[in-house]
């Protein structure tokens, strides 16, 4: 079985979670902390600003990742100016409105060069692992550095086509509930913009589902 480590795309900093975060009269949990010299762990950040989404690429990249022995884990974050980050590692104030102060273009430097330099790092640290983009493909902010140096090793999920950020969210939550991993495709193939698929079906129409069969195999063996 193949190495497999994941790079998710970041949550944005500009939005209003993200001045709810930073305002100077924040004073919930994870704003204190923030603020503290130790700051708080990136993807508890992130998952904060983006809520649903990065969430559930978090939590389905941490249960499926297969990184090599080389490294501890399998989850990297791209960030606006620092590369690639580990979800555990913690991002202090500073650090996040740094982020909000950097576009995230291919044509700025802020971002691509430290960007390239961790890619590059990683492809020597796993050189056979399959990398799994958890992100847009609809510009090339992304997917351009990653095949600048993984090349056609660069995968997404086939069922993102077509979906926003909530329906990807919430399908990747449920694989991770399910115990179900998704079929990843060579992004270099994939379509960037393809026709809405169904809306996933709510949590009680899947559990009165699983009562009613087993419901029937009850009558069945009686």
């Amino acid at each position: 079985m193949k190495d497999r480590i994941f790079i998710l795309s970041p949550a944005s900093t500009s939005g209003e979670r993200a001045r709810i975060l930073m305002r100077d009269e924040a004073r919930f949990d994870l704003a204190q902390r923030l603020r503290s010299p130790s700051g708080a762990p990136l993807g508890e950040v992130f998952s904060f600003l983006s809520g649903l989404y990065f969430r559930g690429k978090l939590t389905y990249a941490t249960a499926f990742a297969r990184p090599p022995a080389a490294l501890p884990a399998g989850v990297f974050v791209v960030t606006p100016c620092q590369g690639l980050v580990p979800p555990q590692q913690n991002v202090d104030l500073a650090g996040l409105r740094r982020y909000a102060s950097v576009p995230i273009a291919t044509t700025e430097p802020r971002y691509r060069t430290p960007l390239l330099r961790d890619l590059t790092w990683l492809t020597g640290i796993a050189p056979d692992a399959e990398i799994v983009l958890l992100g847009s493909i609809a510009t090339d902010k992304y997917v351009e550095p990653l095949q600048a140096v993984f090349g056609e090793r660069v995968l997404l999920p086939a069922d993102f086509a077509g979906r926003g950020d909530m329906s990807r969210g919430g399908l990747l939550l449920r694989c991770v509930e399910e115990g179900r991993e998704l079929t990843y495709v060579p992004v270099a193939g994939a379509l960037r913009h393809g026709p809405r698929p169904q809306r996933l079906e709510p949590r009680a129409g899947i559990l009165k589902r699983a009562i009613d069969r087993s419901r029937r195999s009850r009558s069945d063996s009686s």
